[in-house]
């Protein structure tokens, strides 16, 4: 399968060097898929070290889903700012569409929206992604491309897009390494991952997801830990 890797990744690169965004974009990468009628709690964790210091970001949701398609999400963002003190930096909801039953195309197939306001100004930030999924026996590739809008009082008026990709072993539930690509405007990063799902009663869940991810533009160090924990019921 290393050939395989390689080539999914240098296709990866390519394609995706058509693609440009300022913002950092190393979070979850998303999976095309909603359960029927699920109920979710979120907690996600970024923490960035470069040259220019630290950069924390934590994220608390609620989900809910309005069919067997078809999920909302509602965020609170919380971020750590120069005097280490941590407070709210936003708020967002987010729609996720699974368009294709899992399985019946060559690949799967789902849409993501998203819209964010910061509370300390009238900013705000729009998204609408493609996401898509294509197993390869134990293997699966999964890839986000992201159209970002951002206006408001402090920010200009722009476009931006992303993408994100990963390259997943499906060992077993509880254990699934992966290899994570971002890449956007003035931002290349890589590294290993981890997830898992642990499965309780009907649809009672747990996953966790834990990456590495480092960045290739030059400085001395650029290192992203980020992690998840979600439970679904």
């Amino acid at each position: 399968m290393k050939p395989l890797l390689t080539i999914c990744l240098s296709s990866l690169l390519l394609f995706s060097s058509f693609l440009q965004a300022d913002n950092f974009i190393v979070d979850k990468v998303y999976h095309p898929y909603v359960l029927p009628f699920e109920r979710e709690f979120e907690w996600r964790l970024t923490s960035r070290q470069n040259d220019e210091g630290n950069v924390l970001l934590q994220r608390f949701s609620f989900g809910h889903a309005l069919s067997e398609y078809v999920v909302l999400e509602a965020y609170i963002v919380g971020s750590r700012d120069e005097n280490d003190d941590f407070g709210v930096s936003g708020y967002e909801l987010e729609l996720r569409w699974m368009m294709t039953e899992q399985g019946k195309y060559w690949a799967d197939w789902g849409t993501l929206f998203e819209i964010e306001k910061r509370p300390d100004s009238d900013d705000w930030e729009a998204k609408a992604g493609l996401l898509t999924e294509k197993e390869f026996g134990q293997y699966s590739l999964t890839t986000n491309v992201n159209i970002v809008y951002e206006w408001g009082q402090t920010v200009p008026n722009e476009w931006e897009s992303e993408f994100k990709a990963k390259f997943r072993y499906r060992w077993i539930p509880e254990l699934q390494p992966a290899v994570e690509l971002y890449i956007a405007e003035d931002y290349i990063g890589i590294g290993p991952a981890f997830m898992g799902i642990k499965r309780f009663d009907r649809q009672e869940q747990l996953k966790w997801e834990l990456g590495f991810i480092t960045g290739l533009n030059g400085d001395s160090k650029d290192h992203t830990l980020r992690m998840s924990l979600e439970y679904e019921f």
